[in-house]
């Protein structure tokens, strides 16, 4: 396990775990915070030791969001703070981005609340399992303060009537309706949290990595196309994939009635 001060870092099994590690800042999304674990994700990128990616959190919250008195000290600045705002949004888009451009599935592990731009950070999350005690919720709107950028991951991982009354009403929403609403995939114990993620993380592993990576990068790319475009995208990629020694392996498996020795390659 290695420390980044803000993130901590460990690979075991082929999963790396990143814990925002500021619970006396309920893991605030500050600029160091935003900058190391886009770092984090970035440097996993080419490393063919990891397949699967989780984000956790030390202490009761998983994130409370933009780390507000950080932005606050900026409106003494001579722009009252324009450009340090303009920065921060522009880290946490990056961020956000980051996780959604990964060719590795990125699992949110939810421990505990998850505000405004935490929230963000477990919808951009290709999968979310949550503890039963996790709340989640877009309080911006409480404090004059939109969450217009929340806004983008919820808009497109849940209902758009459901995703604008947590947007227009800033409501703590429990797991279980997280779960309802498409937010996460799974609302599990606090005891069983561990055990339902690792096991995530096993059956990713077992895939191809190389398939799951022509897959994510095609599901989210497809989703911003009109259905004639999408169906022409998706009828390439999956051409390129059955081109691929992977799939020449996995079909003569089938048929031979085998298991698969995927290269990840």
């Amino acid at each position: 396990m290695s420390n980044l001060d803000y993130v901590t870092t460990e690979l075991a099994n082929n999963v790396l775990t990143l814990t925002l590690n500021k619970p006396e800042q309920r893991n605030a999304l500050s600029e160091g915070m935003l900058g190391q674990l886009c770092e984090a994700l970035l440097s996993a990128i080419d490393d063919l030791n990891v397949r699967v990616i989780v984000i956790a959190a030390n202490g009761s919250v998983f994130s409370a969001g933009h780390h507000l008195k950080e932005l606050n000290s900026h409106r003494d600045d001579s722009d009252d703070g324009r450009e340090y705002f303009k920065k921060i949004m522009f880290m946490c888009s990056n961020l956000m981005q980051a996780i959604i451009n990964h060719p590795k599935p990125v699992i949110a592990k939810v421990q505990g609340m998850a505000t405004a731009a935490g929230c963000q950070l477990v919808a951009s999350c290709d999968l979310a399992i949550a503890s039963e005690n996790s709340k989640f919720c877009t309080p911006g709107v409480n404090i004059g303060l939109f969450c217009s950028t929340p806004m983008v991951a919820l808009s497109r991982n849940m209902s758009r009537k459901q995703a604008m009354k947590m947007l227009l009403l800033g409501d703590v929403i429990d797991a279980v309706t997280a779960q309802q609403y498409g937010l996460i995939n799974q609302a599990v114990s606090l005891e069983e949290l561990d055990e339902a993620v690792a096991q995530y993380c096993e059956r990713l592993i077992a895939k191809s990595a190389v398939t799951l990576r022509f897959g994510k990068g095609a599901f989210y790319q497809q989703l911003q196309m009109p259905l004639s475009q999408a169906y022409e995208f998706t009828s390439e990629v999956m051409v390129d994939n059955m081109l691929h020694n992977e799939a020449i392996e996995g079909f003569d498996a089938f048929i031979a009635k085998r298991d698969p020795k995927w290269q990840h390659r």
